[in-house]
């Protein structure tokens, strides 16, 4: 067999299931990305350049458009440049978000694809229009997400079939798309991702935190509105004033993955200090920018209390992650979060709009730790049983991907 992954920022959401396939007797994987990224074992990777900007000035329903157009050629020449030295892949995989699979098709008619569907833009239930809380939403913002979605829907029509990590994403699709798609999460390694190991935390200036101290947890790619960074710092002031000896390690970068940057420039961290400055303690607040998963996961088990906040959007691994590590989780009660987290069974959840709600909760996690345990236990037998990657998703990756090879219907794992 022979598998084409096709990622902008190849592995991606393909790290786990491109190494298995690769490592199968009589397997060849190419891996083709825009990145840099440390190699893997057993497979090729290949880079293709980014296209150049568009001359002109499309309609601004289509800027987004045009440049997933741009994408889609890039990707299709490095494909095309693959088939004339001889490679023809039997399945190709590809994450549709940035137009990487709108014509492998055309390149490579005879190829079985597969598609990563990670989140379908609409203008009401998700994102759009969360927050703030009840804010219209304009005709022109609601036609803007339609178009949004144009891109995804020719890749839809192209694709063999389809996964979506989480049953929350797999319904934002239309309802005759979902027939073709598969629910399978890419899979939390939980012999890493585990309570066993280090349980502490160097800061920065060199001073390591360890199960004396009261640690509270944020983490996000970027700290941003979509994870709820604003509601998070807003709890702060009122959470310091009920724990005064807490310790708070906040996780993430300075950039914008989803949503809009400030308007008045510069980072969320930075607006959010000016909105709050004299009202927090920051000796007891640490903002250590991105950290190696290997930290991020000693972090996880440290922490007394792991605040997980989200717009009604795509699933963090973070969370997961934090679960698999043992750690009480305190979510937010929005749809992607409450798939997993059931209030007083496997963690807590407050709402998202509540600051005030948020530093009670948090304050009284860290008050009673005793009465976390059966939470904290559940939540990783929680992942255990349904995220494992070795026990549970990689295997149903598999099992797709040789079924649609084969023609053969796709497995039922939508249970």
């Amino acid at each position: 067999m022979q598998l084409l992954f096709f990622h902008q920022n190849f592995p991606g959401q393909y790290r786990h299931l491109a190494v298995a396939m690769a490592r199968r007797k009589g397997t060849k994987v190419i891996g083709l990305g825009q990145t840099e990224t440390p190699s893997l074992p057993g497979i090729t990777q290949l880079r293709y350049k980014p296209p150049e900007p568009g001359k002109t000035t499309p309609h601004p329903y289509l800027v987004r458009t045009e440049g997933h157009i741009r994408h889609g050629q890039a990707a299709a020449r490095a494909a095309l440049e693959l088939r004339r030295k001889g490679f023809r892949p039997d399945i190709i995989c590809a994450h549709p978000g940035w137009g990487e699979g709108l014509f492998l098709k055309d390149v490579f008619p005879e190829a079985k694809m597969i598609l990563y569907w990670e989140y379908f833009f609409r203008s009401k239930g998700g994102d759009i229009g969360f927050d703030p809380p009840g804010r219209a939403i304009s005709l022109d913002e609601a036609a803007r997400t339609r178009v949004q979605n144009t891109i995804q829907l020719i890749q839809l029509d192209a694709a063999d079939w389809g996964i979506s990590p989480t049953r929350w994403q797999w319904s934002r699709y239309p309802e005759w798309a979902r027939s073709r798609i598969s629910v399978i999460h890419e899979g939390i390694d939980t012999a890493i991702a585990s309570p066993r190991g280090q349980a502490s935390f160097t800061l920065p200036d060199g001073r390591t935190l360890t199960p004396e101290d009261e640690v509270t947890s944020f983490v996000a790619r970027n700290l941003e509105p979509y994870r709820g960074f604003p509601q998070f710092m807003r709890a702060l002031p009122s959470f310091q004033k009920l724990r005064p000896k807490a310790q708070v390690v906040v996780v993430g970068g300075d950039g914008v993955s989803y949503g809009r940057a400030p308007a008045e420039g510069g980072s969320w961290r930075e607006v959010m200090l000016r909105e709050l400055d004299g009202r927090l303690d920051l000796s007891r607040i640490h903002f250590v920018g991105r950290v190696p998963y290997a930290q991020l996961l000693n972090l996880f088990r440290l922490t007394r209390a792991h605040l997980y906040l989200t717009y009604p959007f795509v699933l963090s691994w973070s969370m997961l992650d934090a679960m698999a590590c043992g750690a009480a989780i305190l979510g937010s009660a929005t749809a992607p979060v409450q798939e997993v987290i059931q209030d007083g069974i496997n963690g807590r959840l407050v709402d998202f709009f509540q600051p005030d709600a948020i530093a009670e909760a948090l304050a009284g996690m860290l008050a009673n730790p005793e009465a976390q345990a059966p939470l904290k236990a559940a939540a990783r037998r929680h992942v255990e049983t349904h995220y494992d990657l070795h026990g549970i998703c990689l295997p149903r990756q598999i099992a797709l991907l040789d079924a649609i090879a084969a023609g053969q219907p796709a497995p039922d794992f939508q249970g």
